[in-house]
């Protein structure tokens, strides 16, 4: 069977030679006669492969002894209310930057736990840009200030780590995370939903200080207090265990292909084509500012509105699927994960002038 190229935002694209280990495994995992999927999370056998996947993980992000690497269910979206829920530590405000959909919906979910303050603003301006730092408006008391590296949506993306001082930087890196090497100890907090760089939905990965844990909200319930799920391995409840497996096996492909430096070499070049195809003609168009524009999530528009579906259809008969905008803002949009190979771009391009050419 011929895969075809998949650009889905999420849940994304896994590595081949991953999807093709688990299915050697499915039916029987180590010679034990059963599958993950029926395995018991407190087995020697599954805490082996978790324990492997936090080590994995630790060495391709070179992650300090003082932070905790917790595997929780949920999306990101859960993690919205629960940061604020182990953070606030007796303090009643927190700083946002609200750059896209994803931060604008992280704004909302902390809201009632808390006086936010948006910093820096662009949803009356398009989401198109990232505003510079000097004109933010942070409160040196703030418990924490978050912010989202790389939106999906409006393929916005950080070009650098904000530095806020003595208050602790929480960053919601789902759609970036391990695409190239980043400094884990700028970060108070990183979290991440699997589903887009990482590995298959269900599972979030929360990398916390340990300093800041331990002194949740008191109504905040049991399964979401970071300390409780540190202290208990992130085995308090059941976890995702398929994805947790899953992602593991993710981490040792990404180290076999030199890791987040090597990946990132990658990354640029896919970016820098796609484009590159893109400016190249006023058949398409990105009107997101040159020096915070996504390798991630690429959104481009189409001149004439009326053709993006004709575009998403003929790709997809071309073996390019999942090229359709957010269904909020239409357009179209190639999400060139870490697992999208570089010759899935050379595809797309190569369709793209094709298409122009037919149509334009």
């Amino acid at each position: 069977m011929t895969r075809a190229y998949n650009f889905c935002a999420g849940p994304a694209a896994i590595p081949e030679p991953v999807l093709q280990k688990a299915k050697q495994e499915l039916l029987n995992w180590g010679e034990i006669g059963a599958s993950i999927m029926e395995m018991s999370h407190r087995s020697d056998a599954f805490l082996q492969i978790a324990r492997d996947a936090e080590q994995s993980l630790r060495d391709l992000m070179r992650i300090p002894d003082n932070y905790k690497v917790l595997f929780l269910q949920g999306g990101a979206s859960t993690q919205f209310a629960v940061i604020p829920m182990n953070l606030l530590r007796g303090k009643t405000r927190a700083d946002y930057v609200r750059t896209g959909i994803w931060s604008h919906k992280a704004v909302d979910q902390a809201m009632p736990f808390c006086q936010v303050n948006v910093a820096a603003d662009t949803m009356d301006k398009g989401y198109n840009f990232i505003p510079e730092i000097n004109s933010w408006e942070l409160d040196s008391e703030a418990a924490y200030f978050h912010y989202t590296p790389n939106e999906t949506v409006g393929g916005v993306e950080f070009n650098f780590i904000p530095d806020t001082g003595d208050v602790p930087v929480v960053a919601d890196m789902s759609s970036n995370i391990l695409s190239r090497p980043i400094d884990v100890s700028k970060f108070g907090l990183i979290y991440a939903g699997a589903q887009k760089n990482i590995g298959p939905s269900g599972l979030t990965i929360v990398i916390v200080r340990e300093d800041l844990i331990g002194n949740a909200i008191s109504y905040t319930p049991t399964p979401f207090d970071y300390a409780v799920q540190a202290k208990d391995g992130s085995l308090y409840n059941t976890p995702p265990t398929f994805a947790w497996y899953l992602t593991g096996l993710v981490f040792k492909w990404l180290k076999e292909q030199g890791g987040p430096e090597a990946i990132a070499e990658i990354n640029e070049r896919k970016a820098k084509k796609l484009y590159a195809a893109i400016d190249a003609t006023d058949f398409y168009y990105n009107d997101v500012k040159p020096d915070c524009r996504s390798w991630m999530n690429i959104p481009f528009q189409l001149k004439e509105k009326n053709m993006d579906q004709t575009f998403i259809s003929e790709a997809a008969e071309n073996g390019l699927l999942n090229l359709n905008g957010f269904r909020s803002v239409g357009g179209l949009r190639a999400s060139i994960y870490n697992a999208v190979p570089e010759e899935a771009v050379d595809a797309l391009v190569a369709f793209m002038a094709g298409f122009e050419k037919k149509y334009g």
